[in-house]
């Protein structure tokens, strides 16, 4: 079968699509035909260094997508031949099949197509963990969407306004602010140098906001601080474009909080993966919440999905065919 590997930790040109051993349905495993595979900054994270170090290379990218069972390992009751599936944390998912944990797979309704789950696993999952679980908004806080036009801070901002909060977002280019309004945000700024704290302050008449949710590295992270009310919330995420460095918590200010989000935290067993899942099909069915792909990429092209990503050009979420 097809996969793409990483030949060794670097960029773009450490990715090959090459021919690997076809997989087979072990005890407690799922065979599964993949029909979408998600592309995350996880994923670069991994190529860089930053994650799976103690998988020997090549290895296959990749952890979320959408498919259809082909065969069931000795010990799965709960899936059958045929049945559409997706999953958000399954390693190697940047190929045409793949061998998965039953426990890491949720079946997909038929309203749901397989783009929409492959696009909606990882963010999807992401979003609902940061304003529901994180800092869960109540009816009347502003939260500030950093990145709000990428696949995250899309859904983000819906998920916010259905628990009745007010979104301000920010995007790095005018072309980008329709697409953030449209899901939902009241207010966009556009801003590339971490310069945004004195509008958020403005549009909020000085009062800050509740939460800030900010994957955008460490060029924002003084900014957001400055931009939270007092005991507001920072929630931070995404470590592939670094951390903050050091902090001194005594001279942290407003009596803020500030912790890093993981999703998987949000899905630490199968049941809540498949109940967390669960409601944000129920969100798609009911029209409430709504997926952005922001481009649709042959598994050849793996590279340049990663080279677009990582350019901060790309709206929603980007995907790939096998």
């Amino acid at each position: 079968m097809k996969a793409v590997v990483m030949n060794g930790i670097g960029d773009t040109d450490v990715m090959e699509v090459v021919d690997r051993p076809e997989p087979a349905a072990t005890p407690g495993h799922v065979l599964v035909e993949i029909a979408m595979a998600g592309v995350n900054f996880m994923d670069i994270g991994v190529r860089q260094g930053m994650a799976w170090t103690e998988t020997p290379n090549p290895k296959v990218l990749g952890v979320e997508g959408a498919g259809r069972v082909l065969a069931i390992g000795e010990g799965v009751s709960e899936f059958a031949i045929g049945d559409r599936v997706a999953w958000v944390y399954a390693p190697g998912s940047y190929a045409e099949r793949i061998s998965i944990p039953a426990t890491s797979l949720v079946k997909v309704p038929e309203f749901i197509d397989d783009r929409t789950a492959a696009s909606l696993m990882m963010q999807g999952l992401t979003a609902s963990h940061f304003a529901t679980d994180f800092h869960p908004i109540q009816p009347g806080d502003t939260a500030l969407v950093h990145a709000a036009a990428g696949g995250v801070g899309l859904l983000l901002t819906q998920i916010i306004r259905l628990r009745g909060g007010r979104v301000i977002g920010r995007v790095s280019s005018d072309d980008k602010v329709a697409i953030a309004k449209q899901a939902g945000a009241e207010a966009v700024i556009v801003d590339t140098e971490g310069e945004f704290a004195d509008e958020v302050l403005r549009l909020t008449d000085g009062r800050g906001v509740e939460v800030v949710y900010d994957g955008s590295g460490p060029k924002t992270f003084k900014g957001s601080l400055d931009a939270l009310r007092r005991s507001g919330t920072l929630c931070w995420y995404g470590p592939v474009l670094g951390g903050p460095g050091p902090l001194d918590i005594i001279s942290l200010p407003k009596s803020i909080r500030i912790g890093y989000a993981v999703f998987s935290d949000h899905i630490h067993t199968p049941e809540l993966l498949r109940a967390r899942t669960r409601q944000l099909f129920d969100w798609i069915e009911n029209g409430s919440l709504k997926v952005s792909i922001g481009g649709i990429y042959p598994l050849a092209q793996a590279a340049q999905a990663h080279a677009d990503i990582a350019s901060r050009a790309t709206t929603g979420k980007l995907l790939l065919i096998p």
